[in-house]
């Protein structure tokens, strides 16, 4: 039997290479083979067709062909395949159950098709081919990104028109959510790639909006061009919309061009207690370029007609960034300095700006000085600066100053290592900084000269021990090194010619829950310098051991605080005792605090615990507890209203298709519920949704109440990876 086969198969390649041959006399086009190995041959030597069946695969340089059965008409050039017929040119797969292929005339037709190339599938019937112009035609069309027999989401149009190597068009096309049809097209064009043009839709509900549904079509042009535009409803405070534009223009740099306007119908809904009126703008734009090695040019400007404008309808922006400001800047790198120009004017008058028209700094990375031990570094500044203060109602009228400064910083320090391993670094430097006669109706400073010196030394270690046989199944440990690294790093600045409060407070200390240097040029309040005789302590610890074939931290824990030896008379003897630990005891549970304690009034002034539990991928909890003292105190540093805040994160994933996530914010001290917001995502393979429902209450008028509806592409997905775990209010629309 195997015998038979092998001689029909010969004969039969025989047979239709002499009928192929004819015909590429006639035609110079390319050669066909035709390989069936277990099939049967049929040749009509008066017809001069052979027909084929049982598994039968065709190859050309045009295509692969596999069906049930094969006629090959070779007076025509024809080729029809029957049952299971499947055609692949490239990446583009077509299978059917009938399909002609006219090689002579470049034509393929079909009854009934399917066709795909990632990201899109389509599917339809009386299916035409232009081959050589490679474009194709069929009508009664199906659509879809879903790569399933039944899409969850899928586009059925009347007629349809494909190019294999860049886009689908369709025309009378209807999306459909399942069963449900929701939007019509009258004509639809998506490219077919992953940089398709598309449309994205949030429906939803809030108190201070009513129903609303935000819309947005993202569009690409070619390579150096895309954008978007923005079109949204929203029930009780109107329309508005606006373009988004981007530009990539190689080495000359990326950028953007957005711009949003809302006629508000009812803008007392907001909730601010600033005046906010009906015609309600933000334009942003922004660009970066490195033309040149070592040199680079950014720019951001971001205007808003008023102070809610961002906080109503760009809220995800507002929480990364309450107060945008707006610079040009230029910098230029070589090996051991770095030079930038930078200016910053203000567009936004309800808020406090420091304008710097313009400022030119100079720095000089640590460098050795020749041949010898000591290494050098400097920082000089010039410009002309603008104090202004926020112009609002509650704001005194007339407190703007501004003056012109210039500044410059050396510093030499000697490193040294004794013994093998003890760190010791002194220092000395100086600073001197000219200011101008300031002018303006806040102005109190006359033109000044200041002169610095600072000196002190840093004394630091590291001490290691390995206990290889440290073992312990409840703390995942094998082997056990514990690596610690105490410091002390004494200051020492004589009291300046010229106080802070003599000058113009252009670069000041501001508010931060961390501690701030004390050593130059770290410390970059330049105004704010004053006299400093202190040390600052710390000691870092590590404890490592190895998980999964890998080094892995157990601890990390650092401490800091400074011993004031001759404190001024707005400082304590001590500064706050800082701790920053991050405890792994298992590989699933993550621990981390932070904590700052009063020394001198002997209380805590913050503290920020979270514990993580993620043992697996079904389900993950982050809970934490934030708190904050009250600091009414006055200084610059103060940081104001403290709170007393419990956060709560919670994700189960009950199977391959949905999933549930809970976060909540809990206020201890006014026992209120502040923010509580419940996800439900639905995985449909090709999209993700996920419907939100939350309420916020901040004590400062009604409950705010919001649900919304999100559907995004996988391939070109709407948010970024994790970006709804550490914001969640991502998903409550812009």
């Amino acid at each position: 039997m195997t015998s038979n086969r092998v001689t029909l198969t010969v004969f039969a390649m025989c047979v239709i290479a002499c009928l192929l041959s004819s015909a590429a006399e006639q035609q110079q086009t390319n050669t066909v083979q035709v390989l069936a190995p277990q099939g049967t041959l049929y040749y009509d030597l008066r017809n001069r067709v052979a027909i084929y069946s049982n598994d039968v695969v065709i190859t050309s340089e045009e295509a692969v062909i596999t069906a049930d059965r094969v006629e090959y008409y070779e007076r025509d050039d024809v080729l029809i395949g029957t049952g299971n017929v499947r055609i692949q040119q490239g990446a583009q797969v077509w299978v059917g159950e009938h399909i002609v292929y006219d090689r002579r005339n470049g034509r393929l037709v079909a009854e009934q098709f399917r066709t795909g190339k990632p990201p899109v599938f389509a599917s339809g019937r009386g299916l035409t081919t232009d081959l050589t112009n490679q474009v194709y035609y069929a009508t009664n069309a199906l659509i879809t990104t879903d790569d399933v027999s039944k899409p969850a989401i899928k586009i059925r149009a009347r007629r349809i028109e494909i190019d294999p190597d860049e886009r689908i068009r369709a025309t009378h096309a209807t999306v459909w959510l399942g069963p449900v049809p929701v939007f019509y097209f009258p004509y639809y064009s998506r490219r077919l790639d992953e940089e398709a043009n598309q449309f994205n839709f949030t429906p939803g509900y809030r108190s201070r909006f009513g129903g609303f549904l935000l819309t947005t079509y993202d569009w690409i042009w070619n390579e150096h061009l895309d954008g978007a535009v923005h079109l949204d409803y929203r029930q009780k405070r109107g329309f508005a919309g606006g373009p988004d534009l981007g530009f990539h223009l190689g080495r000359w740099g990326d950028g953007s061009i957005r711009y949003y306007y809302a006629y508000d119908e009812d803008s007392s809904t907001n909730g601010l207690t600033a005046p906010v009126h009906d015609n309600r703008q933000r334009f942003y734009f922004d660009y970066q370029a490195s033309p040149v090695t070592n040199f680079t040019l950014k720019a951001l400007a971001r205007y808003q007609s008023d102070i809610g404008v961002v906080r109503d309808f760009f809220e995800g922006e507002y929480r990364r960034n309450p107060q945008p400001n707006t610079f040009v800047e230029a910098n230029k790198f070589w090996d051991n300095f770095s030079l930038i120009v930078l200016a910053q004017p203000r567009i936004n008058d309800f808020y406090e700006t420091v304008e710097r028209l313009p400022d030119i700094r100079l720095t000089g990375y640590r460098q050795q000085i020749g041949s010898l031990p000591l290494y050098y570094e400097s920082e000089s500044s010039a410009g002309y600066y603008r104090r202004r203060f926020a112009e609002t109602n509650d704001a005194p009228p007339g407190l703007n100053f501004e003056a012109a400064r210039a500044d410059t910083y050396h510093q030499v320090v000697l490193p040294h290592t004794f013994f093998g391993w003890l760190n010791v670094r002194p220092r000395a430097g100086g600073r001197f900084t000219y200011y101008s006669e300031a002018d303006g109706p806040g102005a109190v400073t006359e033109e000044v000269y200041r002169g610095v010196f600072n000196t002190g030394v840093e004394v630091s270690f590291k001490a290691s021990r390995l206990w290889r046989n440290a073992q312990s199944s409840l703390l995942e440990l094998d082997g056990l090194r514990h690596i610690i690294e105490p410091s002390a790093n004494y200051v020492y600045v004589p009291r300046p010619n010229e106080r802070p409060f003599e000058l113009p407070q252009f670069d000041y200390e501001l508010p931060s829950l961390r501690l701030l240097p004390i050593t130059f040029p770290d410390y970059n309040a330049i105004d704010s310098i004053d006299t400093q005789n202190a040390v600052r302590f710390g000691l870092r610890n590590k404890l490592q051991t190895r998980r999964d074939g890998r080094v892995e931290d157990l601890l990390r824990w650092e401490v800091f605080t400074d011993w004031r030896l001759r404190p001024r008379a707005d400082q304590g003897t001590y500064s706050d005792l800082y701790s920053d630990a991050i405890l792994r005891p298992r590989s699933w549970l993550t621990l981390h605090s932070q904590t700052r304690f009063d020394i001198n009034n002997e209380q805590m002034r913050m503290t920020l615990h979270t514990a993580t539990i993620e043992p697996n991928n079904v389900w993950n909890w982050t809970i934490g507890h934030f708190y904050l003292r009250d600091d009414f105190s006055g200084t610059p540093t103060s940081l104001g209203l403290g709170n007393d805040l419990i956060t709560s994160s919670l994700f189960y994933r009950a199977n391959e298709n949905w999933a549930f996530r809970a976060s909540h914010h809990y206020d201890l001290r006014n026992d209120r519920l502040q923010e509580q917001y419940y996800t439900v995502y639905r995985d449909m393979r090709s999209w993700t949704a996920a419907l939100t429902a939350g309420l916020r209450d901040d004590g400062n008028g009604p409950e705010d109440f919001i649900i919304t509806f999100n559907f995004s592409l996988k391939a070109r997905p709407k948010y970024g990876l994790g970006s709804d775990t550490v914001r969640h209010h991502s998903l409550l629309g812009r």
